[in-house]
């Protein structure tokens, strides 16, 4: 049975994410790799929200069993 590729965790996506910022940043990068990074950097920024918000409803669920309740929507901190 084949296994299944094990996901990065979030910190070593947020590093490979800036290091994906710096090349394009860097002004050296041909254009096909600018697209092909921005690519892999669009996927590792969905990744790392998708465990961001798996995160935060775990703790949200935590919460809830306590008796306490965190508001994780900042949008009302303005």
């Amino acid at each position: 049975m084949p296994t299944k590729k094990e996901e990065p965790t979030f910190e070593k996506s947020v590093e490979r994410l800036e290091g994906l910022i710096q090349a394009m940043e860097n002004g050296d990068t041909p254009l096909a790799d600018l697209v092909a990074k921005f690519e892999e950097g669009s996927k590792l920024l969905n990744h790392c929200q998708a465990q961001l918000k798996e995160a935060e409803l775990k703790i949200e669920q935590l919460n809830l069993k306590t008796g306490e309740l965190e508001n994780f929507d900042d949008s009302s901190e303005d």
